[in-house]
């Protein structure tokens, strides 16, 4: 989402564990009502260690894990272990082994999912539900927020707890792009006029992906002009466009468009190296402190769209299988507090948007947020979401990621 988060593409194998998932006998209900005090939920969960797998690539998601919640957890009684995964789909292919198995003392706590994979769970019944709207925090959360109510188009429906909001945007040197363009139409026509400086991430890889869903935005006329739901019908009628226009661009691209960067982590190294001009990310509250620490030139900036991008919520989600569900409660109504989530706003530690409702805080909370260091990289959260796009729903992803692969990455461009 968000951050570099994982990849989103789910092999043909995992998709139909999760369906064989769905049938297995004698496993236990992925749903659950909570029927307990949050007080009794405390007390169990004191004593127990959660495992929360999350994508391993981000060094200021680690860290912040690692040194600011994992500590803050101690303090409440539960031992927080991060598990690192190079792809969501790991954690995914062992939550639903163990689920086909019926286990409840399973290796996942918690995750940090992404839409594609929690509807993956949902669908095969993987995930505990009915909890999250028992966590104390959550009212700081606006309930009629629509980034946090759905994931990539799946009802959240108390199935997981909202972590982090985040918005697609690409980002470009000024030393370099004298008159950066500003429409994604745009961004391709300077790609055509400028060869070998511009180039994205290889789909499934999650920034990838959503760079070519800005793209079917853009020459379909807009996202309203894309049905949210996935239908083959839309998707024969509105995709020919989309691979044309990045066929078109694909010579003009680093390295001829002959291979890509496999992942964002290698686009950013590229952007950093100075041999493209351009990157992108999803999180770009991040985009601070690579510059402040050189790893980024100090002349980056955020490069807006006038049709805006793409913005979503990152989840956290319990398994039907953890082991320890009554700790996983707990860090995640943590993670959600006003004091986690300044702390990880900033973004010296980790630099990512809140999903709290600053008008719902306290005076003291919310000068948290208000005296976070500006920042002359990246705007303010509410001018990078202004004209925000909705995500398509999560069965869109696959589709586009193939068509992708066999219409732009086949074509020997």
């Amino acid at each position: 989402m968000y951050p570099r988060l994982a990849r989103l593409l789910l092999p043909a194998a995992l998709l139909g564990l999760a369906a064989t998932a769905c049938a297995a006998p004698g496993a236990p209900a992925g749903t659950s009502t909570e029927n307990r005090s949050w007080s009794q939920i405390t007390d169990q969960a004191e004593g127990q260690t959660v495992d929360l797998w999350m994508y391993g690539g981000d060094q200021q998601g680690n860290a912040y894990v690692d040194d600011v919640l994992t500590p803050a957890a101690a303090k409440l009684g539960v031992t927080l272990r991060r598990v690192p995964v190079a792809d969501t789909k790991d954690a995914m292919t062992r939550i639903l082994a163990e689920r086909q198995a019926g286990r409840t003392d399973g290796a996942v706590d918690l995750v940090w999912v992404n839409g594609d994979n929690f509807a993956t769970g949902k669908q095969a019944d993987s995930w505990r539900c009915g909890w999250s709207s028992q966590l104390p925090n959550m009212k700081y959360v606006a309930p009629d927020d629509a980034l946090v109510a759905q994931d990539f188009g799946t009802q959240v429906d108390g199935c997981e707890a909202p972590w982090h909001k985040a918005q697609f945007t690409l980002v470009y040197d000024s030393a370099r792009v004298a008159e950066p363009p500003t429409s994604l139409e745009g961004v391709l026509r300077w790609a055509k006029d400028h060869p070998g400086r511009f180039t994205y991430p290889a789909p499934p890889d999650f920034t990838g992906s959503v760079f070519v869903r800005e793209a079917l935005y853009s020459t379909s006329g807009g996202y309203g002009q894309i049905p949210a739901q996935f239908n083959q019908d839309s998707y024969d009628q509105l995709t020919p466009p989309l691979w044309a226009a990045l066929k078109d661009v694909a010579p003009s691209l680093w390295r001829q468009g002959r291979t890509y960067p496999r992942d964002a982590v290698a686009l950013d190294r590229l952007y950093s190296d100075g041999e493209v001009d351009m990157t992108m990310t999803y999180g770009p509250a991040t985009l601070t402190k690579l510059v402040a620490d050189g790893t980024f030139p100090k002349t980056t900036r955020v490069l807006p769209l006038d049709e805006g991008t793409i913005g979503n919520a990152s989840f956290l989600a319990i398994p039907a299988s953890a082991g320890d569900p009554e700790g996983a409660m707990v860090v995640a109504n943590l993670a959600l507090s006003p004091a986690q989530q300044g702390l990880k706003a900033d973004p010296g530690t980790w630099g990512q948007f809140t999903v709290l409702d600053t008008t719902l805080l306290s005076e003291a909370d919310r000068a948290r947020f208000d005296d976070l260091p500006a920042s002359d990289v990246v705007p303010p959260y509410a001018v990078l979401s202004r004209n925000a796009n909705p995500e398509l729903a999560s069965s869109w992803v696959p589709k586009l990621d193939e068509g992708w692969r066999r219409a732009v990455l086949g074509s020997g461009s």
